[in-house]
């Protein structure tokens, strides 16, 4: 049963029309997530990594390519079909204050999944849940009718992965969940999907730019830049041995405390992301890259196995 796939991606792409050309968001990504597991995504703002997040939740469509989803492909659900298997299906947001309705106290908040889907018998049934998922969440009960606004960052968080729970579903897409809060809320935010994942079996895809985060979480990685992915590796190996030079890149930017006050990195990644609009053929990243060859442009670079479960979209390992 541990290495059920429960959720597979195959060759997903979303486009935006633009004024200016077909804006490629998502370009033809690939993933299996085991159940149980957590898929940690990486990469710099603007690669796409939200809408990947949405898609599998259909609040895209997807451009073309599948969705899969405990052996059933659910790429092209109606709306009615999607409401059903949203109760497996949640998201954790990255603002709790945008995500919270302000007008809603606490209760109602994390009940309207319950009363969305008649999930309760009598109103005490209702209050009794209500209650239990304050518990799990370690939200104190006296918040109950308090408002969202008048909570800190971390509680309404923990609101919002209250709202994700209510149903008891089986994979949350957790889009920069903790990106908004202070570092000791972080870690308290962190420990407590860990140990949600431990209690219920649940399967994550944790999307966020913070590699110290996403090593703390992940079983393995997917990194994304524009829209595709160059690197995709088990969290241990990818951390051990990065290949490409973004993923490297992104890896030397992390910030070491040191006491003697070396010099962090001698690889600085410098220029800015390339339009996502009507990309060119070739590797996306080649105008940022200190490797960058002729061989890196005109054709797209696949990517590929270079070592077992280690594959990178790189002309390097060519």
């Amino acid at each position: 049963m541990e290495d059920k796939v429960l959720v597979e991606v195959k060759d997903l792409k979303k486009y935006f029309k633009t004024s200016k050309g077909m804006l490629h968001a998502v370009d033809g990504i690939s993933f299996k997530i085991k159940k149980g597991k957590t898929l940690g995504v990486v990469g710099e703002s603007g690669c796409g990594k939200s809408t990947l997040g949405r898609l599998l939740l259909h609040l895209h469509e997807a451009t073309d390519g599948q969705i899969i989803y405990d052996n059933e492909d659910i790429t092209k659900y109606n709306t009615k079909q999607m409401h059903e298997i949203r109760k497996k299906m949640q998201m954790i947001f990255q603002d709790p204050s945008a995500s919270l309705d302000p007008r809603k106290s606490v209760r109602d908040l994390i009940g309207e999944p319950i009363k969305m889907y008649k999930a309760y018998k009598n109103k005490a049934d209702y209050e009794q849940q209500v209650a239990q998922i304050m518990k799990i969440v370690g939200l104190s009960e006296r918040y109950v009718d308090s408002y969202s606004h008048e909570l800190d960052g971390g509680r309404r968080q923990r609101i919002g992965i209250g709202r994700a729970l209510a149903m008891n579903p089986e994979f949350i897409v957790c889009d920069e969940p903790v990106s908004a809060l202070d570092v000791s809320i972080q870690a308290q935010v962190l420990n407590l999907l860990m140990d949600l994942q431990e209690e219920k079996g649940l399967t994550y895809i944790f999307i966020t730019h913070d590699l110290s985060v996403v090593k703390h979480i992940s079983h393995e990685i997917a990194v994304m830049y524009l829209g595709q992915c160059v690197e995709y590796a088990t969290t241990q190996e990818l951390f051990r041995n990065p290949m490409h030079p973004y993923t490297q890149g992104l890896l030397d930017a992390v910030p070491v405390p040191s006491l003697g006050g070396k010099k962090l990195s001698t690889q600085i990644m410098r220029g800015e992301l390339t339009s996502p609009i009507e990309p060119k053929p070739g590797c996306r990243f080649a105008a940022r890259c200190p490797k960058a060859r002729e061989c890196c442009k005109g054709k797209d670079i696949p990517i590929k196995e270079v070592s077992p479960g280690h594959f990178v979209a790189c002309t390097l390992f060519d």
